[in-house]
């Protein structure tokens, strides 16, 4: 691990200089790594290097090639940011520190984050099929000028690809196709997208399908001294009897694997020369997907706790209108609006060992929303307008299943079982002052005003003493920012931002066993989390070939949502689901700060030769009246370097990826860090070594191959329930028509 740091440090802090002094000025046509135009810093199409803001971006030809099976993967493998996994049907994303609801997900300018989305992991980023993806930008630190709510860490806004129109009159008709396998789970996708446009209309269809088996674990311990994390038992029902049966290879992490269907159906309309109407279809949905780390969890009577234990289908349904204009009169440029529906169907089933019952609960989730903007891009003065909002609803269900008799019964919904909805507006400006060709100013407001309503109808599972509960929430936040070019070769700037997250269903009204023999209940009085953030960049231009950009970063976090103790009609422990449980709740108790790094590095270092590297660092702390503690969600050192060659009709990268340690004294010791599944020292630093090729054979066709984790180590990301993947041949087939 250290050699791998220390070969990080040699490129961020020695291969510049000499790059500057012995690299050609020759410049190619190969795309860059990070990409200048950026959208979603305020929604509207900007240079990066004129943004204060920290941005990354992911482009379609590294999503294509780099091969990998889901979108948690792709941010995993990407070095921009960190993702904890659960289970290998999940992936939650962390920025700066924040995770799950604390970090908005949007798809093509439409929120993801919902009304349920909860404070310790989130699995819903790999509802969106990264096999037909224009480009993910990644927004760091507090958007809540531009996003509202939720974007406490930054923004992960995917984008998918747009219809295409013919331009000369005739019918454009193109698509493409794609046929992958890989050994560490025998993952087979299939992937087909046909474009038809003409020069008034088009359409884009895409369909992808993923079979994914159980996950194959690494056999080397890396810098431990034997493996860890085997799987050596399962539960298999056998004459209607739960038994533990011995895994006949315990690097097959028994019971992962899943299927996921992803579909998408785009239509572009152009009435007039200015006006482009579209129509976004995306669907998604799997099977069953088991929760691998709860399936592990052990029973000092029966050595593991749960006999079932899964998340049912996912399903994601999207339709969103969008509307663009160029004003060609007046004092905007262009007018924009979003019109969008989504329909969210999440549940969760789980017996234990030598147990009847299945506990069934399921969430039906509605959202409806919209955006409206105006954009002035001209003159000194840019001023971008918005009004967004969203209402959005979740009926929660509940059954118990006699697996023996095949009875049905009555079980407490994971929320209220009555009407529970969420209600936000808000408005907000963006405006940039072009000072001088070399100075700008940035700035930025957003009001908010939310509502949430929920109702209990049964309570015979919990007497509660009211009904309902009610919130209104309002929230202000801005930014001030600057950026400073004092020549071609160096850009300074310097931004501050403050963030909120409105308390969700989720955090208000949930009653839930986060562990066996803890009982979360809801609170009715939380108020909004904040953030205040500080952030200073410096990127330096060495030559024409090498760019270095560097971040620090500072976040005060107030009025932080934690899950403390608390006394339920006096009573500080009830039954629930037949175990005596500790009484928990959601309060706003915590301050904490948060403050680190980032450093990436681009090198053309020669005409076929491109570096990439980039390496992250975060700190945090939670305020005390006596000592200061982890504050969870805090990733240990991660990042990656990589050097491709690219000639003609071949393509090569050899990667590493790699994390530092994560010691168990720098765990949360009351969040969401796992510490269960850790090792008895914390999380074992560990690095992979990897390899990409293609080649296109013909025009239309490109053969891929690459081999993931050369080294076979065996090793789990931060805060992890599951192995990540062990030795990994990656074969596909890409045809373009």
């Amino acid at each position: 691990m250290r050699t791998i740091i220390w070969l990080m440090a040699a490129c961020l802090f020695g291969i510049p200089a000499s790059a500057q002094q012995t690299l050609s000025n020759d410049t190619t046509n190969k795309e860059k790594d990070l990409p200048e135009l950026i959208i979603s810093a305020n929604r509207t199409l900007q240079n990066r290097m004129s943004i204060p803001q920290q941005v990354a971006a992911i482009p379609a030809s590294k999503i294509r090639f780099g091969n990998f099976p889901t979108m948690a993967e792709v941010l995993q493998n990407s070095g921009t940011l960190f993702v904890q996994k659960s289970q290998q049907g999940g992936g939650s994303p962390v920025i700066r520190g924040f995770e799950a609801s604390r970090v908005l997900l949007v798809i093509d300018d439409v929120r993801m984050n919902n009304l349920i989305y909860r404070a310790g992991h989130l699995q819903n980023v790999i509802t969106v099929d990264p096999n037909i993806l224009d480009r993910v930008e990644v927004l760091y630190g507090p958007s809540s000028t531009v996003y509202g709510s939720d974007a406490l860490g930054g923004v992960v806004h995917l984008r998918t690809r747009k219809p295409e129109f013919s331009t000369d009159g005739t019918l454009l008709a193109k698509g493409s196709g794609m046929m992958r396998y890989a050994s560490a789970n025998r993952e087979r996708t299939v992937q087909a997208n046909v474009n038809l446009g003409k020069s008034k209309f088009a359409s884009l269809t895409s369909i992808t399908y993923s079979m994914f088996d159980d996950l194959r674990m690494g056999k080397q311990a890396g810098s431990l001294d034997s493996v860890w994390g085997k799987r050596y038992y399962f539960v298999e029902r056998i004459d209607g009897k739960d038994s533990l049966v011995k895994n006949d290879d315990p690097y097959v992490q028994k019971f992962s694997g899943y299927d996921q269907l992803d579909l998408m159906q785009k239509f572009s309309l152009k009435t007039g020369e200015h006006t482009v109407h579209g129509l976004n279809l995306q669907y998604s949905t799997s099977t069953d997907i088991p929760r691998y780390d709860r399936l592990t969890d052990p029973n000092a009577s029966t050595t593991l706790n749960s006999a079932e234990w899964y998340y049912g289908p996912q399903d994601r349904l999207l339709a969103a209108y969008h509307y663009d204009r160029k004003l060609t009169r007046g004092f905007f440029d262009a007018a924009r609006a979003v019109l969008s529906y989504q329909y969210v169907v999440e549940s969760r089933h789980n017996r234990g060992f030598g147990g009847s019952n299945r506990t069934n609960r399921v969430e039906y989730v509605n959202v409806a929303g919209y955006t409206l903007g105006l954009d002035r891009n001209r003159g000194p003065h840019q001023l971008r307008l918005g009004i967004d909002g969203q209402y959005s609803t979740v009926n929660s269900v509940a059954n118990r299943y006699n697996v023996n008799t095949g009875a049905m019964s009555a079980q407490s919904t994971r929320y209220p079982d009555g009407d529970n909805s969420m209600n936000s507006i808000a408005a907000y400006v963006t405006h940039t002052w072009e000072v001088t060709p070399k100075f700008s100013v940035h700035d930025g407001l957003r009001f908010t005003s939310l509502r949430l309503e929920s109702s209990f109808e049964d309570t015979s599972f919990f007497p509660f003493p009211v009904s309902g509960v009610t919130q209104e929430n309002t929230a202000l936040a801005g930014n001030l920012g600057v950026v400073w070019r004092p020549d071609l070769h160096v850009k300074v700037s310097l931004l501050g931002t403050t963030g909120f997250r409105a308390p969700n269903v989720d955090d208000l009204a949930k009653v839930f066993e986060s562990t066996p023999g803890e009982l979360i209940i809801p609170n009715a009085d939380l108020k909004p989390e904040r953030t205040t953030s500080g952030e200073l960049g410096v990127t330096l231009f060495l030559g024409k070939n090498v760019r270095w950009e560097n971040t620090g970063f500072y976040t005060a976090f107030t009025d932080a949502i934690v899950t403390d103790v608390t006394k339920f009609n006096g009573q500080d422990s009830v039954l629930y689901d037949g175990t005596m449980s500790r009484v928990y709740s959601n309060q706003n108790k915590q301050e904490a700060y948060i403050y680190g790094f980032s450093s990436a590095i681009e090198i053309e270092a020669a005409r076929d030769w491109h570096i990439v590297g980039s390496v992250n660092y975060t700190y945090g702390r939670v305020k005390t009246d006596t000592v200061e503690i982890p504050l969870d969600h805090i990733p240990p050192l991660y990042g990656r370097l990589a050097v491709r060659y690219q000639h003609e009709k071949f393509e090569a990268e050899a990667s590493t990826v790699f994390n530092g340690k994560k010691a168990i004294d720098d765990y949360n010791p009351f969040g969401e860090d796992n510490q269960q599944y850790a090792t008895a020292d914390g999380m074992p630093s560990w690095y992979t070594v990897n390899l990409r090729t293609q080649y296109r054979l013909k025009s239309f066709l490109t053969l891929q191959l690459g081999l993931d984790n050369i080294l076979d180590q065996n090793y789990r990301s931060f805060a992890s329930g599951i192995q990540a993947p062990g030795r990994n041949l990656i074969a596909a087939v890409r045809v373009n028509w």
